[in-house]
This record gives C-alpha cells, sequence and structure tokens, in this order.
C-alpha cells in the first residue's frame, strides 16, 4: 500500500522505514528536510517518496483512497495538520493520527471530518524507540470500513505473537485474533488513544513501583540506621537478577538493568520527570467515572514534585523514560 507519514522524529521516522521493509510505499515529509533525507537514506530503496508540504504529500498519493499517519505532539501542532488536510483529502480517504492526542479531541475531529467522507482514525502507540525492530503494539479506533483498509499497514508494524506463549481459551469465539498479534480495533473514533492513554497511567505507576522499590534497597546503607541492620546492595545486581524468573520481570526492569549497569549511581540523569498528558487525562477519565486510581495520581505527582529536587527514584524514572521513549529530561516529548 501507499501511505503518507507527517512528522518522522524517534517513532514516525521508524514507522516510515518498518513500512518500507514490509513493502509499502511511503512519502515523507518533515519540516525539517534533512530528517527526511535521513529516513530516505534507512529505508529500502526506491520504497520513498520525500514532499514539501502537506499539499505536496497529497498529490504524491496516488492509490484511489489516499492514506495519511501524522505522528505529531499531542496539540496545536496536530490540530493544525489535521484542520489543514481536512481541506485536501476527500471522500474515501484516511487520515490517521498516531500520536498522543487527547480523546475527545478525537470524538471531535472525526465527526468534523466524517461531514466531508474523510476516515478519522485515532491509533494509540506504543513501542517507543525499539518498534523499528520489535514492532509497535497498537491500540486503534473508527470506523470499520476504515480500520479493516489499513490493516496491512497495521499488520506490518505490529510486532507478531513472537515467541510470547499463547494466552489459554483464547481460540474460543468471542476474542479478536488481532490482539495476539499485537494491535486491537478498540471501537469507535477516540477509543484507541482512550485505551492507550489508561496505559500510560498504568505505565507511571509501575514505573513510580520499581523507582521506589529500588530507592528503598539503596538507602539500605544509610548511616542513621543501625550498623548491623545495613546492606550495602548492589543496584545493578539485584536489576539482573529480578530479570530471570521473577514475578516482577518485564521490559520496564529491562531497561532499568541496562541503565544500572551502564552507570550503577545513575549520575547521569538530573531525575527532572516530565509528563506527557496521558497520565493526567488518565485521572481526569477517573474522577469523570468516579472511579478511584490513587496509584497512578500518587504517580503522576511525584512527578510534578521531581522537578523541585531530585533523588535516586527520581533518576530510576528518567532512566526508564530514556530507555523505552528516548525521552531527554526536562521535555514533555
Amino acid at each position: 500500500m501507499q501511505i503518507g507519514i507527517v512528522g518522522l522524529g524517534k517513532m514516525g521516522g521508524n514507522i516510515a522505514i518498518r513500512l518500507t521493509r514490509h513493502g509499502h510505499d511511503v512519502v515523507l515529509y518533515d519540516r525539517t528536510p534533512a530528517v527526511i533525507s535521513r529516513v530516505a537514506e534507512r529505508a529500502e530503496a526506491g520504497k520513498t517518496i520525500a514532499s514539501s508540504g502537506l499539499k505536496d504529500m497529497v498529490a504524491k498519493l496516488t492509490a484511489a483512497r489516499r492514506i495519511i499517519w501524522l505522528m505529531l505532539p499531542a496539540g496545536e501542532v496536530t490540530e493544525a495538520a489535521v484542520t489543514e488536510l481536512g481541506g485536501l483529502l476527500g471522500k474515501g480517504d484516511i487520515l490517521i493520527d498516531g500520536g498522543n492526542s487527547f480523546y475527545k479531541d478525537d470524538i471531535r475531529r472525526a465527526a468534523e471530518l466524517a461531514k466531508k467522507g474523510i476516515h478519522y482514525i485515532d491509533v494509540g502507540t506504543s513501542g517507543g524507540v525499539w518498534g523499528l525492530e520489535r514492532g509497535y503494539c497498537m491500540m486503534y479506533g473508527g470506523t470499520k470500513d476504515a480500520t479493516d483498509h489499513i490493516d496491512p499497514i497495521l499488520s506490518a508494524l505490529a510486532p507478531g505473537i513472537g515467541d510470547i506463549p499463547r494466552t489459554p481459551n483464547r481460540d474460543r469465539p468471542g476474542f479478536d485474533p488481532r490482539a495476539e498479534q499485537g494491535y486491537l480495533h478498540c471501537g469507535p473514533a477516540g477509543s484507541g488513544h482512550f485505551v492507550k492513554m489508561v496505559h500510560n497511567g498504568i505505565e507511571y505507576g509501575i514505573m513510580q513501583a520499581f523507582a521506589e522499590g529500588f530507592h528503598v534497597m539503596k538507602s539500605k546503607n544509610a548511616p542513621d540506621l543501625p550498623e548491623n541492620q545495613r546492606f550495602d546492595l548492589n543496584m545493578a545486581d539485584i536489576a539482573e537478577v529480578w530479570r530471570r524468573g521473577s514475578v516482577v520481570s518485564s521490559w520496564l526492569l529491562d531497561l532499568s538493568a541496562r541503565a544500572l549497569a551502564a552507570n550503577p549511581d545513575l549520575s547521569n540523569y538530573k531525575g527532572d520527570v516530565a509528563d506527557s498528558g496521558e497520565g493526567r487525562w488518565t485521572i481526569e477519565a477517573a474522577i469523570e467515572e468516579a472511579v478511584p486510581v490513587p496509584v497512578m495520581t500518587e504517580a503522576l505527582f511525584t512527578r510534578f514534585r521531581s522537578r523541585t529536587g531530585n533523588n535516586f527514584a527520581e533518576k530510576m524514572l528518567s532512566a526508564m523514560r530514556f530507555g523505552f521513549g528516548g525521552h531527554i529530561e526536562g521535555t514533555n516529548t
């Protein structure tokens, strides 16, 4: 299939490259021409075309149903792109937002574009900077017609079943087989980003638990403790042993072990932990639903506190964020 990718940053560029590796043709656009060139150089030869702007991209999409995937920061930048493309695309065309937009914005955009016959699909995309090789877990919302049409795109980006053991009883009717492949149609427009939003809220809580636990262990050698109760524990070794068969083994633990092995005191991190929106939105949704979420709320508030002074726990959070997403301290990306 042919698709246009707008925004070729850490994830957008890798999405474009992965699609070319699976035989898809990609029209590229980024506001920085040098970025377009770098992505084209890494992509499969002959599978990309550069464009100079959104109008030029639309003109270079020759399929009967034009498909454009936005991979831009949530907020005004994405809103402006959706508005401009709403005036360039036509009936039957498909506009995808693969960033981290607020799900209520998706609902509004889908309704506005539907008046013109344009389909809007929101794709919550998880996988960070590792997605090029591992694939991306995707949760998406939109009409069945449009989501079925882009299934070859999503299938190419998804990680596939890999070597993860199958969950018992999933061979019964009523389950979507695509979930085992790492991508899932969640429902109408907005539902994909809603599920991804909650995913990120859960991620906040898990990361916070790891960070606090390692801080407790690192502080076990504090001078104000009785001497016979002090332990000089090796954080890197503990993270490594937990990776091997423990019930808390996970990708976040893998990233923690990697960061600690490289620099056990994490002195290369300040611990200024940003929040990119999804944690706040998850808590707002919980308030609307009257659902208690104390763990995620406290994890979000800890990120606020980290910007006024840091400890080892916040350095752990920074290390994990950099590990999975390449997030630099002090930024909301």
